[in-house]
């Protein structure tokens, strides 16, 4: 048999496989969580999404989409990112989830992985809008002994909502 007619083996790359995503479609939850990381520190230092974008030369809909985890951050890109938001690569993985870590390509692809659950965002306080607009709003105290006093004094707050005094 001819090399012409021989039957076409199909051969699903890594790459072609999934691209990372879940069995269902869903973007990978280490992908959410880069994303969201990204996220909060553009937050934080109060850049637009479209200003983000043109520092790293994208869209802010792409910029969006990372965000999101819709689309993946290459290594190159996430090396921008960190120079651009001025974090250690580290920074977009910090508090990575044990159930993200399970549901990594690799594991995905070996069968590692346990049946995926769902995420919530709502379980972590640093990725709330209140958290990041309480945080600007602290860094915009220019008086460090004023600053050093709000900080002291929602500490209290926070211990006296913890340890209700005894009557």
């Amino acid at each position: 048999m001819s090399a012409k007619n021989k039957p076409q083996e199909k051969v699903v790359s890594s790459r072609g496989r999934s691209r990372g995503r879940l069995p269902g479609g869903a973007p990978n939850p280490i992908d959410v969580h880069v994303g969201a990381r990204v996220r909060l520190r553009r937050t934080l230092l109060g850049l637009s999404q479209e200003k983000l974008g043109e520092s790293i030369g994208l869209t802010f809909q792409q910029v969006q989409k990372y965000e999101r985890g819709a689309n993946r951050i290459g290594c190159s890109r996430l090396y921008d990112l960190s120079r651009v938001l001025d974090v250690p690569i580290a920074f977009f993985f910090d508090d990575l989830s044990e159930n993200a870590t399970k549901q990594s390509p690799r594991m995905i692809i070996t069968g590692g992985a346990a049946e995926p659950e769902p995420q919530s965002m709502d379980a972590d306080p640093m990725t709330k809008r209140e958290t990041l607009e309480l945080v600007r709003a602290y860094y915009k105290i220019s008086d460090p002994a004023v600053r050093k006093r709000v900080f002291d004094l929602t500490k209290t707050l926070a211990n006296a909502v913890e340890t209700p005094e005894e009557e």
